[in-house]
């Protein structure tokens, strides 16, 4: 049992995320650690901030802290001894499904002057190593220092035994650049030759500090972006009432704007990402608000003042700009004050903000030096392909491929944000299929920074030069009148750019549909020579495992021959991203207890799959639980080496396969990545209608993986 606590050095050092990115980064490595925080922190909080965030980042339980009242009152009459046994209990609750355990221990404020006491006492409790979290600023070290100083010597110093190291939080005086929000877990983030250097410094100040004995885990800088709130938080925190709450839950905050002056002055303030705070009678400004937002710019907000309702008739004229999730809010309080109250705001992530725990997760845990990690596992923990190892493996191998993937809606804001993150972090060479002018004026709208190596081609531009190429690929199928008018469709340009090894790969399907996506790929690229169809597989991040679900998208009633190279794609999709495949055939009888000509379908693919690739560990037909669960498996199927450890599902047919993807990831808020296609001759991707920004990113990373197995192989 290894058990870390983190210490903070005040209030305000960004402790609840340093645990959730040191848990995030263990994670990474295949590592799921428990978490404890033993003592509450606020009084009156009925639900732990950091508990609640853990819950649904790892989807893993965890045990309810002491509350408030009772550690004051334990505390008052001298029950010190009683107060750790409840926290070394939790403590052992935790430990009975987990090896390594991250604590948070207490902030000293004005509620908590016993906070440094009892952390120290907490930390013999649980024999746990100790890491100070504390925040930085590069041009003072010496008052770093003497805050470090100052906590560490509640645990004996920086050279004892039970302290671990510093990580350092929000920290200030970095590059400005510095501060950039990962896809996933990117450990070339760090900033080696900063914390070197303030190393140096600090110990100018305390020999220990940044020495092996006491080294720094991580120098994690201050981000403007991570510390903005949500349009709901700041209404919420003013008490005002919702005219049209829109996505308020959605939009941030990343700066806001008073407006006093004439509104002709005040135009440059209508920017995405911008609250308007402004008297409800100023029915210019109101105007204006929904002017920028017809026109495309996401504004984070509206804040009207003073005890005036804004004039119905002037809201008649805003319909376009509500219809489109503008925020709009009311506050009788005047502009002054809202402002006051506005910047007041706590920097806590709230429970519910899960998006901004997410992003902030990756962020902290991208600085956390990985060879203190791994110094900290020591070999001595089993390795598991976690969904986050699966996601920073996936950006990682598509770095390494460096694929030329080429995106038909290049003009759709998801899209274009997707491209810019892949581009700048190296995750592929998008190529965006749109007007230039189109995708500038989405990127300025929406605050997106196109990277000066983005490419964009104007469809027009090069349409002329496929026409003659597509009429000789589908001979006697089209004329040359008929191919420049398929043309026209991007998707159908982008294919025949792939199937003249122009790019390396396509993703559509943020506004196509899945038909408009495959389509043009059936005609024009066609399978590989080793298969004879098309399939599909969905990733299924699990919260303890990685599973593959085939087929899911494509084909609706497969006969033996072809379920049996479902499941050889299937597997082979599955080991290109590092799962090592063990594959069940789904039915809904297990081994010969049932009969009928869907069983026999089945096991008739089993045997030819296994003749096919005797180098497969295949077993069929599987009902799912004996597939998925190690006692049912071992109870039906007690010979097989597949049951009760399976990670690839092979479905007998559309029908199963689709409802059970879809239950699965949404009645157990499942993370799916997919459809991705294989069976063809170059990788084609489809997106779902309601892609995510990340999703697009893990598809396009997807497809330039495939893309270099295709290459190797």
């Amino acid at each position: 049992m290894k058990t870390i606590l983190l210490v903070p050095t005040g209030e305000s050092v960004g402790l609840a995320s340093a645990c959730l990115g040191l848990i995030y980064a263990l994670d990474c490595q295949g590592i799921k650690a428990g978490f404890l925080k033993p003592f509450a922190q606020e009084p009156h909080a009925t639900t732990d901030r950091t508990t609640a965030l853990y819950r649904h980042l790892f989807n893993n339980e965890t045990v309810e802290p002491i509350s408030h009242a009772t550690v004051t009152r334990r505390l008052s009459r001298d029950e010190n001894d009683e107060l750790l046994e409840d926290a070394v209990r939790l403590h052992r609750d935790i430990a009975k499904k987990h090896d390594l355990i991250i604590v948070e221990g207490l902030v000293p404020n004005s509620h908590n002057s016993f906070a440094s006491e009892l952390n120290a006492a907490l930390a013999k409790a649980l024999d746990a190593k100790v890491v100070i979290v504390s925040t930085a600023d590069i041009q003072n070290p010496k008052a770093t220092a003497e805050k470090i100083e100052a906590q560490i010597r509640n645990f004996g110093g920086t050279n004892n035994e039970r302290t671990a190291g510093v990580l350092f939080m929000r920290t200030k005086g970095l590059p400005a650049d510095s501060a950039q929000v990962p896809v996933t877990i990117d450990p070339s983030l760090r900033l080696i030759s900063d914390i070197n250097t303030f190393s140096v410094e600090l110990q100018k100040q305390n020999t220990h500090i940044g020495s092996a004995s006491f080294p720094i885990i991580g120098l994690v800088p201050f981000s403007n972006t991570l510390s903005v709130p949500r349009m709901s938080d700041l209404v919420a925190h003013i008490s005002a009432h919702w005219i049209n709450e829109g996505d308020a839950q959605q939009r941030r905050v990343l700066h806001s704007s008073l407006i006093a002056s004439n509104i002709e002055h005040e135009l440059h303030k209508f920017v995405a990402g911008e609250l308007i705070v402004s008297a409800s009678d100023r029915i210019d400004v109101l105007l204006a608000s929904s002017l920028a937002s017809s026109n495309g710019i996401p504004l984070a907000g509206l804040i009207l003042t003073e005890h005036h309702h804004p004039n119905e008739q002037v809201l008649d004229f805003c319909q376009t700009a509500i219809k489109q999730g503008l925020p709009i809010a009311h506050t009788p309080l005047s502009t002054f004050e809202a402002a006051q109250e506005l910047a007041n705001l706590s920097n806590e992530i709230p429970i519910d903000d899960t998006e901004r725990a997410d992003q902030v997760t990756r962020f902290v845990s991208s600085h956390i030096d990985p060879e203190w990690i791994t110094q900290l596992i020591n070999g001595s923990y089993q390795s598991r392909l976690s969904p986050s190892a699966f996601r920073h493996e996936l950006v990682q191998k598509s770095i390494a491929a460096k694929k030329r993937i080429v995106l038909p809606e290049g003009d759709e804001p998801r899209t274009v944000q997707a491209a810019a993150i892949c581009q700048a972090r190296g995750i592929a060479q998008c190529v965006l299929l749109a007007k230039p002018e189109a995708v500038i004026e989405v990127a300025k709208a929406r605050g997106i920074e196109l990277p000066y190596d983005l490419e964009i081609i104007d469809p027009d531009l090069i349409r002329d030069n496929y026409v003659e190429k597509m009429v000789e690929l589908r001979k006697g199928k089209i004329n040359e009148l008929q191919a420049r008018e398929q043309l026209q469709d991007t998707v159908v340009l982008g294919t025949m750019m792939l199937t003249l090894n122009q790019v390396d790969g396509l993703v559509s399907g943020a506004v196509h549909t899945t038909a408009n996506t495959v389509r043009p790929a059936f005609q024009l690229i066609k399978t590989a020579p080793e298969y004879s169809l098309v399939s599909s597989v969905f990733f299924m991040l699990l919260p303890d495992e990685v599973y593959v679900y085939g087929d899911c998208a494509i084909n609706p009633d497969p006969d033996a021959e072809q379920l049996a190279e479902i499941a050889i794609q299937s597997a082979d999709s599955a080991k290109a991203f590092g799962i090592d495949p063990r594959i069940a055939m789904i039915s809904y009888s297990t081994g010969t207890s049932g009969a009928g000509a869907e069983v026999e379908k089945v096991a008739k693919a089993t045997e030819i799959a296994r003749q096919r690739r005797p180098d497969l560990l295949i077993d069929g037909p599987l009902q799912y639980d004996a597939a998925s669960v190690e006692s049912v498996g071992r109870s039906k199927a007690p010979d097989s080496k597949v049951a009760g450890r399976a990670n690839v599902f092979i479905f007998p047919d559309l029908n199963t396969g689709n409802t059970t993807y879809k239950a699965v990831q949404r009645s157990a808020n499942v993370v799916s990545v997919g459809p991705m296609l294989q069976g063809l001759n170059k990788p084609v991707n489809d997106l779902s209608r309601g892609a995510l920004v990340d999703d697009i990113v893990f598809t396009i990373a997807l497809t330039a993986i495939q893309a270099e197995q295709q290459a190797t192989q």
